[in-house]
């Protein structure tokens, strides 16, 4: 079944995502490698049998790796210019001189060949194109309709659940900052279904307001169903409507001498002036509206994104893509623009800070995708040219600090190979630490670092699983997720021909954890990745930490060496990552009901079980006739209850 609140994909006659992951350049009719010629001589030689369809080429090395993949209306005029010999820029000459074949498809329109090419870009990954590297999705706001009461949350993914979407906002901070500001308003409930089910009293968010009870009945059903259109109205940029409506039923309310309401329509009130004085730029003439910028210096590119909703900022973002060894403003945007919009409907305008080649390509695309129509533009003057150079401002400033932190890592990673024998810098270091409480709970973790910083979207979480381990064995639960690490690293690429493999492993603990870890590294076969083990020094003092490896005397850095406080920058963000998921799962494992493992026992009846006994370990103890006491707890129901909690044999 359709989601309806994603727009229809596009009719493209063909499907754009139906491509082979091994591309051959024999395999298509008319890719023939020329034994012998390279270069532009090699892509004059194609042009005999190039026309004038709009379609996709790719350029191959000698190794039959794609170097590029670019689109064309008419794929005979534009393959021609890569024929010239001379006339081309540093990059796009470099790219010509390694072409030793072609490939070439063909479409029926050009927007089908600017699909086609993003679809390719993202799979194939060339060299010579510009790459969007941060695929994360952004977050939204979601009113979940799948009970009377809606609840408010924070959603990231694909929509599938029932309710009302509002973004995407830049960040988990702005949105939870935003639904703060709403709960304050609003008065939504934020709870879990089963939570909500299973109340007898209300929690503390009630008592603080910031909730207006629904679950124990403290507001109607018809009441919370306006506070719940009040809230969609907030974030469709109608607040001004809805400050008014409070004002004249507070007013209402105090005239009936219902002083109480009265107060509390009040506090609502101020609670939304603070919201809408909090507030960023707000623009005037923008209701709906994504801002994109940017700014390129020495071959390295930051776009800039700004989120413009219900004439209200929800944030930014900055990404850095990779530039394709040089390329253009104009090319960058115009592949930034292809690959971010392709898992996300576009608004209805996109302000860019430079203008693109295929400006009517992107908009039919990008209206394509948001199944009505987009339109693209680059302010020139007024309120939308001031939002525009806001936006070139941050993206000029967020690119001097990356490359000025860029400079400043790659002087640490040079000091950490001089410091420990590494034959290069590395670029990839993965940091590991388990945390748990005398065995419970265990988590291991593991954080990535390499040459631009940390690197979020590659840390991972293992829950230690394993079933011969004694409590609080930290040998044991290392030697578990790495055996996990490097089993995985080997069935997904035993050639280790990606950048998923480390250089360097950093392993939080002495010389008995580091034997530990050595010890499976051999028995897997992958003894040659480098490892330090860091532990706190005889006084257990920060700065004054022993560094151990395998066959080497232990040996610590001077307190004042950058090296030593990178390296606790590494092992303080490793801890605080496996802390952190402890931390979760030790709070799943407390907010647990016992009555949510019981088969036939949903939502109604653990709230009724919960009001007739009071908590979930009475239910345990009850007796059988008690439980059939219970209104909607048939006999066998309360059979299966008695039977679950008092096992036979």
């Amino acid at each position: 079944m359709s989601d309806p609140t994603q727009p229809p994909p596009p009719d493209m006659g063909f499907d754009p995502h139906d491509i082979p992951s091994q591309i051959d350049p024999l395999a298509e009719e008319g890719n023939i490698r020329h034994i012998g010629i390279t270069g532009h001589k090699l892509i004059a030689d194609y042009l005999k049998r190039l026309d004038g369809s709009p379609g996709v080429y790719r350029m191959l090395n000698a190794a039959n790796e794609v170097l590029y993949v670019g689109k064309a209306r008419n794929l005979k005029n534009r393959v021609s210019n890569y024929a010239r010999p001379t006339g081309h820029s540093a990059r796009i000459q470099r790219m010509i001189s390694e072409t030793s074949a072609m490939m070439f498809l063909t479409t029926r329109t050009e927007t089908e060949a600017l699909l086609l090419e993003q679809n390719l870009i993202k799979q194939l990954k060339p060299r010579y194109n510009v790459l969007l590297r941060d695929d994360k999705s952004f977050p939204n706001i979601l009113i979940s309709k799948t009970t009377e009461f809606p609840q408010i949350k924070k959603h990231r993914g694909a929509r599938r659940e029932k309710g009302t979407y509002f973004g995407p906002f830049a960040s988990g901070t702005a949105v939870n900052r935003t639904l703060s500001q709403l709960q304050r308003v609003f008065l939504l409930r934020n709870c879990t279904d089963a939570m909500f089910s299973s109340r007898t009293r209300p929690c503390l968010l009630y008592q603080i307001k910031r909730c207006s009870g629904p679950c124990v009945g403290k507001v109607s059903a018809e009441d919370y169903s306006g506070l719940v259109s009040d809230a969609e109205r907030f974030l469709q940029g109608k607040s001004t409507k809805i400050q008014a409506e409070l004002a004249a039923q507070m007013q209402a309310a105090s005239d009936d001498m219902e002083f109480e309401r009265a107060a509390a329509l009040r506090d609502r009130i101020q609670a939304l002036t603070n919201v809408q004085g909090a507030q960023g730029i707000n623009p005037r003439s923008v209701a709906e509206a994504d801002v994109i910028a940017v700014h390129m210096d020495g071959g390295i590119a930051c776009v800039q994104v700004f989120f413009i909703r219900a004439h209200q900022s929800w944030g930014n973002r900055d990404f850095y893509p990779k530039t394709g060894s040089g390329a253009e403003e104009a090319e960058v945007l115009e592949a930034f623009l292809g690959q971010f919009y392709d898992d996300k409907p576009p608004p209805p305008l996109v302000m860019i800070s430079h203008p693109i080649e295929d400006e009517d390509l992107m908009i039919d695309l990008l209206s394509k995708r948001a199944g009505k129509k987009v339109t693209l533009t680059v302010p020139q003057r007024g309120e939308k040219a001031e939002i525009m150079e806001n936006a070139a401002r941050n993206a000029r400033e967020s690119l001097g600090r990356k490359m000025s932190e860029s400079a400043a890592q790659t002087k640490l990673l040079d000091g950490l190979a001089l410091a420990f024998d590494l034959e290069a810098p590395p670029k990839r270091i993965e940091i590991y630490d388990n945390s748990h409480i005398q065995g419970a709970h265990a988590v291991g973790g593991m954080v990535v670092a390499g040459p631009e910083g940390f690197i979020r979207n590659q840390y991972r979480k293992y829950n230690i699983e394993g079933k011969d381990l004694t409590p609080g064995d930290d040998f044991g639960m290392m030697k578990e997720v790495l055996s996990r690490r490097f089993a995985r690293l080997l069935k997904d690429d035993p050639g280790r021909e990606t950048p998923a493999w480390p250089d360097l492993l950093l392993i939080d603990g002495g010389a008995g954890q580091v034997s530990a870890v050595h010890d499976i590294m051999v028995e897997m076969g992958v003894e040659d990745i480098a490892m330090i083990g860091v532990a706190k020094g005889v006084d257990r003092d920060h700065g004054k930490e022993e560094f151990h490896r395998i066959g080497k005397r232990p040996f610590a850095l001077r307190m004042n060496d950058p090296v030593l406080y990178y390296i606790q920058r590494l092992r303080d963000e490793a801890h605080r990552w496996a802390i952190g998921a402890h931390r979760a799962k030790r709070a799943k494992a407390v907010m647990a009901n016992p009555l949510d493992e019981i088969a036939g026992v949903g939502a109604t009846r653990k709230r009724a079980l919960l009001m007739h006994f009071g908590s979930a370990k009475a239910v345990s103890r009850a007796a059988l006739p008690d439980l059939q006491l219970v209104p909607g707890i048939s006999a066998a129901i309360a059979q299966v209850i008695f039977d679950h909690f008092n096992p036979k044999g």
